[in-house]
Formats: structure tokens, sequence, C-alpha cells
């Protein structure tokens, strides 16, 4: 499972991330994304830990805490939606006016 962390500095680096996750249990991984045309941090990253007790309480204890001038918002990632699956109108049918009328 992993951890999301958003409302970051954009000055955060992974290390800042693996430095006070650290603090409660073994940090596996920190991926911190940036935007594809800048290269700038994008303010929210994503960090794994060893054990599911050390990601909770992690999340317990720095959920709306103040860092590097900020309140992060700390809590369990969710997965990632496939962004290929489209949406639209698919599946509704009938005349989207609402209106039961003839069209002639």
């Amino acid at each position: 499972m992993s951890i999301y962390v958003g409302n970051l500095s954009y000055e955060v680096t992974q290390e800042d991330l693996n430095e006070v996750f650290a603090e409660y249990g073994s940090v596996k991984r920190v991926q911190l994304p940036t935007d594809r045309e800048t290269g700038r941090p994008r303010g929210f990253g994503f960090v794994e830990m060893s054990e599911e007790a050390e990601e909770t309480a992690a999340i317990e204890a720095l959920d709306g805490a103040e860092w590097m001038g900020r309140e992060i918002k700390v809590n369990k990632a969710k997965p990632r939606e496939d962004r290929r699956s489209g949406g639209g109108n698919r599946g509704r049918g009938g005349n989207s006016r609402g209106g039961g009328g003839s069209r002639y």
C-alpha cells in the first residue's frame, strides 16, 4: 500500500520525505511526481513503507501537520484510475434535454 502526501512545498525533496516518514518505520520508496513540461514538482508525493502499522502511525501523526510552512494532507493512496476508460454519454440513451415530445 502507498501513502499520499499532498499540499507539499515545491522545495521538498525525496530525501526530506524519507527523513520525516522514517521516524515512523522503514521507508521502501518515495515518489515526487514532476510536471512533464516544466520538470517542477507538482506539490504531492507518495511514500511506501514496509508495514501497514507503520503507514497507519505516519498517517495519524502527520495528517494536518504543518511542515515547511504548509499544512500537509496525508492519507492512504487510492488506486490510480485508468484514464483511457473515457466517459461521456455512453449508455445514457434518449434525448438529453428531457421532454418526451416528437422532434417533427
